[in-house]
C-alpha cells in the first residue's frame, strides 16, 4: 500500500545524538531550543522548547518518558506527533530539528526520519514531523502546529508491552497545556494509528488537502475548531466540515 510523503525539507539544522529516552542536549545536558518566535499556549507564551527524542516537544522540562499514557494525565506542556519508545541507537534512523519557513512564514521543526523502536528494533521504521508555524499575520503569539506523517510501521516499545513494535501500549497524539487536552482519534489504540490502521496517520489528515498532513490553528493561545465544552470527559466529538471523517478527543483537565 501507499503511502503519503507529507514530511517537508529541512529543519535539520542540528541533530539530537543517536540514543533511546534522550533529549537534545548542550554541554551534556538537556537544554531547551530556541524557536525563533514567541508562542501562547493556552495562555502561556514560550520561546524555547525541549526536543524529546521519543516523538514530542514539551515547554519547561524535558522528558524521557517512554511508555506514552493519557495526555491528558501527563503532567507536562506536551506537544506530541507521535509519543512512543523511539531508538536512535546503532543507525536506527535521525532526530534532527531546525529553523525553516513553510510558505512565507518562519517555522520551527522536528523531523524524525527512518526511526526504529525500543531495544535496538529496526524491522519496522517510522518518518514523521512536528512544526511550529509563526502567525503574526494573526496577532501576536499566534501559530500553527503542523504535523506530517510518511510510513508509520511500529507503534510500541518493547519495553511498553509491545512485541515487533506492536500492542501493548501504543503511541499517542496530541497535546496538553496543563489545563486543557487534546488526543487525535486512535491515540492509545492498537493498531489505529499505523500504516493500514483505522485512523492511519500517514492515510488521513485534518485542515489540509495534502494526505498524511494534519493543521491545527492557534489563536490567543486557544486551539480552533475545538468545541469550548463537552458533555462528557473524554466524549468524542464531530467537529467542522473539512476533518475528512475524522473524530478528537478533547479533555478539560479538573
Amino acid at each position: 500500500m501507499a503511502h503519503a510523503g507529507a514530511v517537508l525539507p529541512g529543519f535539520n539544522g542540528a541533530t539530537v545524538g543517536a540514543c533511546d529516552d534522550c533529549s537534545a542536549v548542550g554541554d551534556g545536558n538537556s537544554v531547551p531550543i530556541v524557536i525563533g518566535f514567541d508562542v501562547n499556549f493556552y495562555g502561556t507564551t514560550y520561546s524555547e522548547a525541549f526536543v524529546n527524542n521519543n516523538g514530542n516537544i514539551t515547554f519547561n522540562n524535558p522528558s524521557g518518558a517512554y511508555t506514552p499514557f493519557a495526555i491528558g494525565s501527563a503532567g507536562m506542556e506536551i506537544i506530541a506527533a507521535f509519543w512512543g519508545d523511539v531508538d536512535t541507537r546503532g543507525g536506527l534512523g535521525t532526530t534532527t530539528y531546525g529553523s525553516g519557513t513553510v510558505g512565507s512564514n518562519g517555522a520551527f521543526g522536528v523531523t524524525w526520519t527512518d526511526v526504529g523502536y525500543f531495544y535496538y528494533a529496526g524491522d519496522k521504521r517510522n518518518t514523521f514531523q512536528l512544526l511550529l508555524i509563526n502567525r503574526p499575520d494573526t496577532g501576536s503569539g499566534n501559530f500553527d502546529i503542523m504535523f506530517n506523517y510518511d510510513s508509520m510501521q511500529w507503534e510500541t516499545g518493547d519495553a511498553s508491552g509491545g512485541s515487533g513494535g506492536l500492542g501493548g501500549s501504543s503511541a499517542r497524539v496530541g497535546f496538553n497545556s496543563g489545563a486543557e487536552s487534546l488526543e487525535l482519534p486512535g491515540s492509545g489504540v492498537n493498531g489505529a494509528l499505523i500504516n493500514g490502521g483505522a485512523f492511519s496517520l500517514a492515510g488521513n489528515s485534518f485542515n489540509s488537502a495534502v494526505t498524511g498532513q494534519y493543521i491545527f490553528e492557534v489563536r490567543s493561545g486557544q486551539i480552533q475548531d475545538i468545541p469550548d465544552s463537552v458533555p462528557e470527559p473524554s466524549a468524542f466529538l464531530l467537529l467542522a466540515p473539512g476533518l475528512a471523517g475524522l473524530w478528537f478527543m478533547r479533555r478539560r483537565i479538573q
